[in-house]
């Protein structure tokens, strides 16, 4: 899917073709390679970003170990959103798991395409909105469904993930041990 699609995708709708050609000239290729960083803890976040390929891991630092709090897929879009907003340090890292291909936006063409461009306003918007969906039904998940549960749905929902991220990060991510999830992994095929 090319961020294009991606965006007329989100919007779903036909009539701002030509705002999404505008859109597209704000943003600039990327590329992180495995293990580098998108925003380090303790750093501001310069870009907003769609992922056109590769994964990117938010994560934070505990004091006994790392723990994942989102995976950032292909073709979706992510930041180290209050940091890129607010101009403030950052709470988490975001890592390249492997090469990433990114399309990034400063924050200054970011608002001025917030308050000129309808099409990214909308599309802003329904990003954000999606995105709350997201975390309220991951927050339930790990309330009312099983480690099995959640392995299991992230089966379904999202079966390359299983091949493309490491066990320890997946683990972290669904709020299982390493060794629980070796155990569910070989339970349930």
């Amino acid at each position: 899917m090319t961020f294009y699609s991606y965006i007329e995708n989100v919007l779903k709708s036909q009539q701002f073709e030509n705002q999404i050609t505008e859109i597209l000239r704000f943003f600039t290729p990327l590329t992180l390679t495995k293990n580098n960083f998108l925003v380090k803890k303790g750093k501001v976040c310069k870009y907003f970003c769609y992922v056109e390929s590769g994964i990117l891991q938010h994560a934070i630092e505990t004091s006994e170990e790392e723990k994942t709090t989102y995976l950032a897929l292909k073709n979706s879009c992510t930041s180290a959103l209050k940091s890129y907003l607010q101009k403030t340090p950052s709470r988490k890292n975001i890592k390249a798991l492997s090469t990433c291909n990114l399309q990034v936006i400063l924050i200054d063409d970011f608002n001025y395409l917030l308050k000129n461009n309808k099409a990214f306003h909308q599309f802003y918007y329904t990003l954000i909105e999606n995105q709350i969906f997201l975390i309220d039904d991951y927050r339930i998940d790990l309330l009312t469904l099983t480690p099995e549960e959640r392995y299991k749905k992230l089966l379904t929902n999202e079966p390359k993930l299983l091949q493309e991220v490491p066990l320890h990060y997946l683990a972290s991510f669904l709020g299982i041990s390493t060794r629980h999830m070796s155990r569910i992994r070989k339970n349930i095929k």
